[in-house]
């Protein structure tokens, strides 16, 4: 039998609730969405690149999904002393690029097994507590953030994200929506 990515019953945003439930709410109904737009399709079509020259394919999002959950909620805002899930010296996007031989359903285990993950790391840590983060360009500078700003952010990664994954969907097999 064929693995196919799993059906998911989507979470939808609370429309009214305090500021922590609204903003796991919101990062969970984008969760949700990114495994929405695999929902049925088999690991081929999931190593399916969008269009020339690019090659991101739904499940590179879901790999680079699973590594981001891991960096911002596990190591930098509970500061868990662990590598990230796809760190390769030569190809700093392998998260995204390594796909040709990886398991589909082992990377769907491994993006459920970060959300939870992260859910639990982020549980106890208020939305204000702050850490250092050091600038990607290699600059000296170092930046605070707060764990508000990671759920922000990660709710704007999801939607680009998920925006990628509607059109590479679509080229995949018509399928459209949200």
């Amino acid at each position: 039998m064929t693995w196919r990515a799993p059906e998911i019953d989507r979470r939808h945003e609370p429309y009214v609730a305090d500021e922590r439930t609204m903003l796991e709410g919101w990062l969970d109904y984008h969760r949700d969405t990114l495994l929405h737009k695999c929902a049925g399709l088999t690991a081929e079509q999931l190593r399916t690149a969008s269009v020339e020259p690019s090659g991101l394919t739904l499940l590179g999002l879901v790999r680079h999904m699973a590594d981001v959950e891991r960096w911002w909620f596990r190591i930098r805002a509970a500061g868990e002393d662990i590598p990230g899930l796809y760190d390769d010296q030569d190809d700093p996007d392998a998260d995204l690029n390594a796909i040709a031989d990886a398991d589909p359903e082992q990377a769907f285990a491994t993006y459920l097994a970060e959300v939870a993950a992260a859910r639990s790391a982020a549980a106890g840590i208020s939305l204000d507590q702050t850490f250092q983060r050091n600038r990607r360009d290699g600059t000296p500078e170092t930046r605070t953030i707060s764990v508000r700003w990671v759920y922000v952010h990660m709710i704007e990664e999801y939607a680009r994200h998920n925006g990628h994954a509607d059109l590479i969907r679509e080229r995949i097999d018509g399928v459209t929506g949200d």
